[in-house]
């Protein structure tokens, strides 16, 4: 089941955000939180929440399971694999994820003024300049095997 998953979160990867205002719009209107701040956060989330777990997933799948097989073997379990070995070598792309996500929302026009309300272009002047370094770091974790 999880490689269907993956190739269904990697296939929505590739739809243009064009195509999607007109569904996006009805479910919005439904829950009536059409140009509110409420709708702006699901819709960034809704969209961007795809990439970020692909993000983690090759991260993740470059890890060395040598190393997750002996935690086994001494008797931990998921939760204590994920906590004491995952997470504390999950920085670099937690950050990569957080920059990438806060650049979208960021530069993303059409999703401020099509379900914001708001007709004011954002800058990204900022954002590259504070965060660069950690945006590059952070998608090259997951990037080199061994």
């Amino acid at each position: 089941g999880d490689t269907s998953v993956f190739g269904l979160m990697l296939f929505s990867c590739f739809i243009p955000f064009l195509i999607v205002p007109i569904p996006v719009t009805m479910v919005l209107g439904t829950l009536g939180w059409q140009e509110s701040v409420p709708g702006l956060v699901l819709v960034n989330i809704g969209y961007g929440t795809r990439f970020i777990t692909l993000y983690f997933c090759n991260s993740y799948g470059s890890f060395p399971t040598g190393l997750i097989r002996e935690a086994q073997i001494d008797g931990a379990g998921f939760f204590r694999n994920f906590r004491r070995i995952l997470l504390p070598v999950s920085g670099p792309i937690a950050a990569g994820s957080i920059i990438w996500q806060f650049t979208n929302i960021w530069n993303d026009f059409l999703i401020g003024t099509s379900f914001g309300g708001q007709s004011e272009p954002m800058t990204v002047a900022l954002d590259n300049i504070v965060a660069g370094r950690f945006f590059v770091r952070g998608l090259m974790a997951g990037s080199v095997k061994g």
